[in-house]
């Protein structure tokens, strides 16, 4: 046989081996099962081998050490396992959770570190927490407390489950943040016309403000992929979920701590002023409206500039890692700031500022408007104004 004729059958045989085996190994891939994958709780009994190791590839060391934990709960309860751990590193004692993987393949068992156990501090830290509402908050720090709840409850039983049933997070999440408004003041502060101008007011700044969160969002094309829980969620709902309406409605629900305080705290100041204009005016006269809005604005100018700088922080200390990547970016300050994952934290700092200032002159007026002439309706205390109207 000639050397061409070898060479033609070479490659004959090469495609129809290549036509048999492919089917059966693309077949055998999408048959095999993925792993089988547990948490269970554990205790960690013996620490041993605690080394610092080199990452490959990198010049970065990373801590090691060798595990013996033994299993609390779940299928496995009572059985001691050894494996080793580059996570979170571990003393004997600490109970942690671990995760338990199982090969689909050879039902080889692998072991490693999910999270140390925290459940106890954050419980012991809720609990504080409430001791401290109780013992300093009185009455007043319960109805604040039973408010938070409430809150709670709307975002995790109505926000959250509308947004995964594939409703608009936009609408969706400004109908919540109204709710939380209305059953949050209320709960706090009773039924009462103060009341009822400050949720007016924080009703009215949040519409006009997410306007505008809205336009700046598509504007600046962001995706809402800041961050890796956005990808995992975006796989996990197979790309059913809005994730610029998600981003929009975090900003939405984000913006509500720093309005309910400035706007109760200046419908209260409106309350406050018409009772001591009126108390020291001759009888038969009134504060103006003008003068208390006036007065009261001076008051908010105050407010604004203690939140906004505390807001601002608060979004610093939270994006602070974020903040070093970027120092130590290799692209310069301006291409940092451009990206997604920054320019969405300056979108919500930003839009929180606005909103926590466009709350003052909003709240103000409505206060001034709905309180004038109402001074004993305002908290309910009806015969503290009967005195003042009687001097």
């Amino acid at each position: 046989m000639e050397l061409s004729e070898r060479i033609y059958v070479a490659v004959i045989a090469s495609f129809f081996v290549a036509a048999v085996i492919f089917p059966v190994v693309s077949f055998a891939q999408s048959s095999v099962a993925p792993p089988i994958q547990t948490i269970e709780k554990a205790t960690v009994t013996v620490v041993a081998n605690e080394h610092t190791q080199m990452i490959p590839g990198t010049n970065t060391t990373e801590s090691d050490q060798t595990l013996t934990a033994h299993i609390l709960d779940g299928s496995d309860a009572g059985k001691t396992v050894t494996f080793d751990n580059d996570y979170t590193q571990l003393s004997v004692g600490d109970t942690f959770y671990l995760r338990h993987t199982t090969s689909s393949v050879d039902s080889t068992d692998y072991y490693s570190v999910s999270d140390p156990y925290r459940l106890n501090i954050l419980i012991g830290l809720a609990a504080v927490f409430i001791f401290l509402i109780i013992l300093f908050g009185g009455i007043q720090g319960i109805r604040g407390f039973m408010s938070l709840c409430g809150s709670l409850v709307l975002i995790f039983y109505v926000l959250m489950p509308g947004i995964l049933n594939g409703y608009s997070p936009i609408f969706v999440s400004i109908g919540v943040a109204s709710l939380i408004i209305i059953v949050g003041s209320y709960i706090t502060h009773g039924f009462n016309r103060t009341t009822t101008a400050a949720v007016i007011g924080m009703i009215a700044t949040v519409l006009i403000t997410g306007l505008g969160a809205f336009y700046v969002v598509h504007a600046a094309h962001l995706s809402g992929y800041n961050s890796e829980e956005s990808v995992y969620l975006n796989f996990n709902s197979k790309g059913t979920i809005d994730l610029v309406g998600l981003l929009f409605g975090g900003i939405m629900i984000g913006l509500l701590g720093v309005l309910y305080d400035i706007a109760i705290g200046q419908a209260i100041a409106v309350e406050e002023l018409f009772r001591m204009g009126d108390s020291y005016l001759p009888a038969g006269r009134q504060v103006t409206r003008a003068h208390v809005y006036t007065r009261a604005i001076r008051i908010g100018r105050e407010h604004i500039g203690a939140l906004v700088n505390t807001l601002a922080i608060a979004y610093v200390g939270a994006a602070l890692p974020l903040l070093l990547v970027i120092q130590n970016s290799t692209y310069g300050i301006a291409y940092a700031i451009n990206n997604e994952i920054f320019a969405t934290e300056i979108v919500r700092i930003l839009i929180g500022s606005i909103g926590l200032i466009l709350a003052v002159p909003v709240t103000t007026l409505l206060a001034s408007y709905m309180l004038a002439g109402h001074r004993g309706e305002a908290l309910g205390n009806t015969n503290e104004a009967h005195a003042h109207h009687h001097h």
